[in-house]
């Protein structure tokens, strides 16, 4: 059996970078009122946050069909016969779908492991998956030893602007009328709790409320030594390094970082979101 380890730009890495682990990459699709972009090769994360700033209503959508055929194909071609598949959840992207139809289309083995997230999550789960199987373990064995990974992590998001929420479609004028008049601000999250979806996970009153209430949740999610946590923003990092100082305050054994979100989520959240993920790393 030789096996290629497959995901997209949802990792937070182009394909340049993922070809030079060994990886196999397709970009997602981010799109604007005249064109399609590939993220992270047609423009750049500082680039789409840019458009946001701008106040330019974006899509985001799967790779290109053809750009998937035509990654398989290069897959088989080189000798491969199964694709060890990471990419961004099933619950927001057709990604994993359009690539296992690919595969049986070029009648080649597809393994999946959605994990429910994306960005460092996604990264650090395709990364590990090669890693373990060059150590000799089975795709059953890396699948059991990932889903280990997902049921540690989670993402919160903390939007600050909830009207470009409402320009997007996820979030009705009235409730974000609503939540600005009683000064409510949503805490969202995502994981496998709720199917990979982005869904609300907490409404308090002010910005410090809604960080203790994150690092609430972090405690009882048991976060602490050998857990990976990111605090991701979009352009504006002042409240983003509020927030990661408060993460080192509470959970001083994890090791935590400022990077920015990646453009597919940025593009849906807005400006000055606050994002945070964390996992538990794998056992050495």
């Amino acid at each position: 059996m030789k096996v290629a380890f497959v995901c997209d730009s949802g990792t937070g890495r182009n394909r340049a970078e993922l070809k030079e682990m060994g990886i196999f990459s397709c970009p997602l699709q981010i799109s604007d009122s005249q064109r399609s972009y590939l993220e992270l090769e047609d423009k750049s994360i500082e680039e789409i946050y840019e458009k946001v700033d701008q106040k330019e209503m974006l899509k985001t959508s799967l790779p290109p069909l053809g750009l998937i055929q035509e990654t398989v194909e290069t897959i088989k071609n080189e000798g491969y016969d199964t694709v060890f598949c990471v990419p961004i959840c099933s619950g927001l992207s057709g990604t994993a779908n359009a690539f296992r139809l690919a595969c049986e289309q070029e009648g080649l083995g597809f393994v999946f492991v959605d994990t429910h997230v994306t960005a460092e999550v996604e990264f650090y789960c395709i990364t590990q998956a090669k890693r373990l199987y060059e150590e000799g373990k089975t795709l059953e064995e890396i699948v059991a030893v990932l889903k280990e990974v997902v049921d540690s992590a989670s993402t919160l998001l903390l939007p600050m602007d909830l009207n470009h929420l409402v320009r997007g479609g996820r979030l009705t004028p009235l409730a974000a009328t609503l939540a600005g008049m009683l000064k409510i601000r949503p805490i969202l999250k995502i994981d496998q709790t709720t199917s990979g979806r982005i869904d609300v996970f907490d409404k308090v009153r002010t910005l410090p409320r809604a960080m203790d209430r994150v690092i609430d949740f972090m405690k009882e999610k048991n976060v602490g030594e050998n857990y990976d946590v990111f605090v991701a923003y979009v352009k504006e990092t002042g409240n983003c390094e509020t927030m990661l100082s408060k993460i080192k305050e509470a959970f001083p054994k994890a090791n935590s970082k400022l990077i920015p979100l990646i453009s597919t989520v940025g593009c849906h959240t807005g400006i000055g979101c606050i994002a945070i993920q964390f996992y538990k790393r794998l056992e050495a």
